[in-house]
């Protein structure tokens, strides 16, 4: 066969292959048998490799794996990947109906109703109908490109219809309950341990660095979210259009109108719920009318047209084997519960949060005897309730811990308060939690230090505190002798610690773990003090005068300044290099940016959040959608939806280039 023929018969197979495996893997409708696509397959494969220069990224015989990453990129989405307000009743139903109805008035809506995966977030996004990019949510901004693993997902069409530059759409991946069985027998049989749950499986999978093994514990994935808002004028509209491009869309998604029918249908899905060959976890609730979805808006991380009704906690009872404190970086004593192993919301649990001493007192919680428990928000398992049965009088009464469970410190509580806590400093796990709190995203933002890697480091005395994170380089060759800790990993490690210095100064005073401050708190404080010296010279009625800043807060902030520890702490991290950068309070306010609202898409010569902080140094603000409110359009290459709907209303849009000369240009 010769080179020309060969091409030909390979599409011709190729269009078999994919028509076969639609039917069978999307519309669950097999045409042929196993063996007969077996058979195509493997003709596939022969001309493949005998004539390599004709292999495709389109081909089905991507999707079989076996290429090993070194690791994954980070990738950053055009367009945030938001999560969703919770409801947990009727009642918050509606008063997310209601809050609709106040924002657009009388204008008639309806509702779209679909399961909530119990997966990975997906975002796929092609480029001239090819599949170009698949990455994972990561924190919203920024994901990890697994596109590799993505392709050996076979309801995921490598090639689509759609031969537009750019079109993005969103998913869930997962493993059917079906497989997860399969999955976890093949690991029992090879003395492995289990996975706990569907969800925890298929987020482990799509992370796999050998494609070849994701291929294999064959993953599945629904799409639910078409990002082309300028084409289709509603959620219903958009989901028909991925439909055609054969996606696979869940067929119990349905538009509703109004709220009560909306409640209804969830009281039929949620009956349905364990009859599905995959997990859920609630129901998603969204307006369907795109045109509305900027009028209605969005908050900071999720938008105001859409919600969560998440199922309710499913509550059952254990035995309770023990109670045991442990201490958090603050010295704060939590009690944990070791129970029987027991089955909730999809996962083995052994072990459940009892909060603090007075809880356990006021509900009469006893060793030995049986307790109900629950996964608050599905997520964390905790002791709610004993169960008195007859055996209950006859066990020993809970008494709370006198000493520290790691140091044996004498506890301390304040007056007032209910919890526990241990003042000692130098208490060796307080030490490591601080650490693994500094180094957390929302803090320094460390990437690749776990809880591990720094119970590892404090062992082997490389680390006795925050500010020996800047001094590792010099324990290199004794790191590097390490279980698998690789010169890479170490690489990347230094280069993270390094990148910290710059990190703005909102973020390290929340690493810094002071009680009472976080996240939102640390950000309004540097509102008010330009540099780490300032605050921690303030004092309590300067605190205080300060909106949401209580009597609370700023006596613990004063107290924590005044610790000749963390004088000597701060003073350490100075010396370090670490800047306490803190643009907040100077900005320089350029005429052309002043009040104007600008839209960053598209991919830039530097990250979003780079664009975003200079934009509001010099007086704008960024905001997430395109409106008629908008000002200027920052657009990169590959811009999507936004920049069509900017050119459709008109908004000015620009590129880096002309961003710099409007920064350029001096105010009258």
């Amino acid at each position: 066969m010769d080179k020309k023929n060969a091409a030909l018969e390979l599409a011709n197979i190729k269009a078999k292959l994919d028509q076969w495996a639609h039917e069978y893997y999307v519309m669950d409708n097999p045409t042929v048998d196993d063996a007969e696509y077996d058979r195509e397959m493997q003709k596939l494969l022969e001309i493949e490799n005998a004539f390599p220069e004709l292999v495709t990224t389109d081909s089905p015989s991507q999707r079989v794996g076996g290429t090993v990453l070194d690791s994954f990129e980070k990738y950053v989405h055009q367009e945030k990947m938001l999560s969703l307000a919770n409801a947990f009743n009727f009642e918050d139903l509606v008063q997310f109906d209601k809050q609709v109805k106040k924002i657009i008035g009388d204008k008639n809506f309806n509702y779209f109703v679909e399961p909530k995966i119990d997966g990975l977030s997906i975002s796929l996004i092609y480029k001239f109908g090819n599949l170009e990019i698949g990455a994972t949510r990561g924190n919203g901004s920024i994901g990890e490109n697994v596109t590799e693993n993505v392709k050996t997902i076979k309801s995921i069409p490598l090639v689509i219809e759609n031969k537009n530059p750019y079109f993005e759409t969103r998913g869930e991946v997962y493993l059917s309950k079906k497989q997860f069985l399969k999955i976890n027998e093949m690991k029992l049989l090879n003395h492995e341990e289990i996975f706990a749950n569907p969800r925890n499986a298929a987020a482990g999978t799509l992370r796999q660095l050998n494609t070849k093994i994701a291929a294999e514990r064959k993953l599945d994935a629904w799409i639910y979210y078409n990002m082309d808002r300028v084409n289709n004028a509603t959620h219903e509209d958009s989901l028909i259009e991925l439909q055609k491009l054969k996606f696979k869309v869940n067929p119990l998604g349905k538009k509703i109108n109004g709220i009560e029918a909306v409640y209804d249908y969830i009281q039929s899905l949620t009956i349905q719920r364990e009859t599905l060959d995959y997990e859920i976890d609630g129901i998603v609730i969204k307006v369907n009318e795109f045109e509305l979805y900027d009028e209605i808006g969005y908050n900071a991380k999720t938008p105001k047209w859409a919600i969560a009704y998440k199922f309710p906690a499913e509550v059952v009872s254990t035995t309770l084997r023990s109670i045991f404190p442990t201490v958090g970086r603050t010295g704060r004593i939590t009690y944990n519960a070791e129970l029987d192993a027991v089955q909730i919301a999809g996962t083995t649990v052994r072990a459940a949060t009892l909060h603090n001493a007075d809880f356990i007192i006021q509900k009469d919680i006893r060793v030995g005897g049986k307790v109900k428990i629950k996964k608050a928000g599905d997520i964390i398992p905790e002791v709610i309730a004993p169960i008195v049965d007859g055996n209950y009088e006859t066990l020993k009464k809970f008494h709370e811990a006198k000493k520290c469970p790691e140091c044996e410190t004498l506890l301390e509580r304040s007056a007032g308060e209910v919890d526990q806590y241990c003042i000692n400093t130098n208490c060796p796990r307080k030490i490591v939690r601080s650490i693994e709190h500094f180094v957390s995203r929302d803090a320094a933002n460390v990437d690749g230090v776990s809880i591990k890697l720094i119970e590892k480091f404090f062992e082997n005395n490389f680390v006795s505190s925050i500010s020996d994170l800047y001094h590792l380089e010099k324990y290199k060759e004794r790191i590097l002798e390490l279980d698998k800790i690789g010169e890479k990993l170490f690489s990347n490690i230094i280069e993270a610690i390094k990148n910290s210095k710059q990190e703005h100064m909102a973020k390290l005073i929340f690493g810094l773990g002071i009680r009472h401050v976080g996240k939102k708190t640390a950000q309004i404080i540097c509102e008010h003090f330009t540099t780490i010296d300032d605050l921690a010279n303030a004092t309590v009625e300067e605190l205080i005068a300060i909106e949401d800043v209580g009597d609370v807060v700023a006596v613990s902030i004063v107290d924590w300044f005044e610790n000749p520890n963390n004088k000597k702490l701060i003073s350490d991290l100075k010396n370090h290099g670490v800047q306490f950068k803190n643009d907040s309070k100077i900005k320089n306010i350029n005429k052309n940016f002043e009040n104007k609202n600008f839209v960053i898409t598209g991919v830039l010569s530097k990250p979003r959040n780079y664009f975003k902080d200079l934009i509001e140094h010099l007086g704008g603000k960024t905001i997430e959608s395109v409106s008629s409110k908008t000002d200027f359009v920052l657009a990169g290459e590959s811009a999507g939806s936004k920049l069509a709907k900017a050119e459709k209303l008109k908004v000015k849009i620009i590129n880096e280039e002309e961003l710099n000369k409007l920064m350029e240009e001096e105010n009258d």
